[in-house]
């Protein structure tokens, strides 16, 4: 059977999660804790999650391989082959996983002992943040999906990316940006993304 291996709290493993429910994909999810999951290592020599292995135990990493991986296995797709509505996507996922990057790497500074912490560098990652959310509420249209009028990895990766910050980074954005939390919103309530919120 095909598995998926990662962390209850990565975005990017939950991005892939997301994808595998609304696709409704038979993989089963394995958590690890990568720095001490020596399966990791072994299928992705980098020692990052997501890694996804196949039924012929061939493995695939990260997430944005994995994902268009899993889309191609079961339609409707949503990465669209070509055309206008495949940039689209594409432009929004890397939208999301840009917000993704900047969120975790504030999350890491953070983490760093006070003496050696920069607040430099976490408001560097803050202002991306901020340039990003700002940008998708001024590019969102009406209506509930941000690319051809249904859902796309655009809707699953900006979402999860939101929520993320959310979830790590928690502050006012949406008072500013009400057309964005709106649309957030209606996504958070779909069931692939309330049953893989990560633990508190």
């Amino acid at each position: 059977m095909m598995k998926l291996y990662g962390s209850l709290t990565s975005p990017y493993v939950r991005k892939v999660r997301v994808l595998i429910k609304e696709k409704q994909l038979s993989v089963e999810f394995v958590a690890v804790e990568t720095a001490s999951d020596s399966r990791i290592a072994a299928l992705n020599p980098l020692g990052k999650v997501p890694v996804f292995e196949r039924d012929d135990g061939l493995a695939l990493f990260d997430s944005p391989v994995i994902a268009e991986y899993l889309d191609s296995l079961k339609t409707p797709a949503l990465i669209p082959a070509s055309g206008e509505a495949r940039w689209q996507v594409l432009r929004w996922v890397a939208l999301g996983d840009g917000v993704l990057d900047a969120a975790v790497s504030r999350v890491m500074e953070s983490r760093r002992p006070e003496p050696q912490r920069s607040a430099d560098a976490m408001k560097h990652q803050e202002g991306k943040i901020a340039r990003a959310i700002a940008f998708a509420e001024r590019q969102l249209k009406d209506g509930p999906w941000l690319v051809e009028n249904r859902l796309t990895l655009a809707d699953i990766a900006l979402a999860a990316a939101l929520e993320y910050v959310d979830f790590r980074y928690p502050h006012d954005w949406k008072h500013g940006h009400p057309r964005l939390a709106k649309w957030l919103a209606v996504l958070s309530a779909r069931p692939a993304f309330s049953e893989t919120q990560p633990p508190k």
